[in-house]
């Protein structure tokens, strides 16, 4: 069933046209497909996220902004300081401009206009370059209906490796009303993924969401704190956010800032988790 489902609603997602009153059926229905429900006017995780999504705050200027993947460093740069911006080695606003140009051995290359799109360059490994060609006419608000997305120009952007890591540790701190009120971290990202979630305290929690819970205990990384203060600056403007860090406990990097975690389309595991974490990041507390 959920196949044809999906399938209903990609065929729905290439023939209606695209604008608000259609965005918002879309999305209602794609939420519907995934959560198995309708969704509600509450705090519970997925529900807000939803509202967000399809309300007008996806145009909220700074939310548009940080979805720009080479702009949201100049919005890391005005809050807490270049030294937390990944370095960037090159940006191009078209295919023509990086067509004779010399990748290094090592690096991150990815579209700044849209997300979970990227090749990693590793000791000099030959490059796919259609893909690359691709993203300069790609609007990734076409293929979300995710308008915080609609108005970005294409470019791409090449980056270093971080820490020279096969397995980067990624820390997503969800913040909400300017509070760091719970850490994600992605295990084993190439050898069967799972994911985990820690309290600001360094506190393992029981769920998961979308992937396995990593059974094991990962170590505290020594600049904890630091992180979590600048999530937090990072976060003070807006009421939900997701503040990406890349970290080897000794420095830390903001990867990005997410606006909407995974569309409001990934479940909890167990599926009555999800009251607990509302109550986490939306109480009071």
């Amino acid at each position: 069933m959920y196949k044809i489902l999906m399938l209903f609603y990609s065929i729905l997602h290439k023939t209606l046209p695209y604008n608000d009153r259609v965005d918002f059926f879309m999305n209602y229905l794609k939420f519907c497909i995934w959560q198995k429900r309708f969704p509600k006017k509450q705090n519970t995780f997925n529900d807000y996220l939803f509202n967000i999504k399809s309300s007008d705050e996806m145009l909220n200027p700074i939310r548009q902004f940080i979805s720009d993947k080479y702009l949201v460093k100049d919005y890391i740069r005005a809050k807490v300081g270049e030294k937390y911006n990944v370095p960037t080695i090159a940006i191009f606003n078209s295919y023509e401009e990086l067509e004779n140009f010399d990748f290094p051995e090592n690096c991150c290359i990815k579209p700044t206009q849209a997300s979970q799109a990227v090749i990693l360059r590793k000791d000099n490994e030959p490059i796919e370059i259609p893909p690359i060609k691709d993203w300069f006419n790609l609007n990734y608000y076409k293929k979300t209906r995710e308008r915080n997305y609609k108005y970005l120009k294409p470019k791409v952007i090449v980056e270093p490796l971080l820490f020279k890591s096969k397995d980067l540790m990624d820390y997503r701190l969800f913040c909400f009303n300017g509070k760091v009120k719970i850490i994600g971290i992605d295990v084993g990202k190439y050898t069967g993924y799972k994911r985990v979630f820690y309290s600001p305290k360094w506190e393992k929690q029981d769920f998961s969401l979308h992937y396995p819970l990593f059974e094991g205990e990962l170590e505290c990384p020594k600049n904890l704190q630091e992180m979590i203060a600048v999530a937090e600056k990072l976060a003070e403007d807006l009421d939900f956010i997701r503040i990406d860090i890349y970290s080897d406990g000794e420095e830390c990097f903001v990867g990005e800032i997410t606006n909407c975690h995974a569309g409001a389309n990934q479940r909890f595991v167990p599926e009555s988790a999800e009251k607990k974490v509302s109550e986490i990041i939306f109480g009071e507390s």
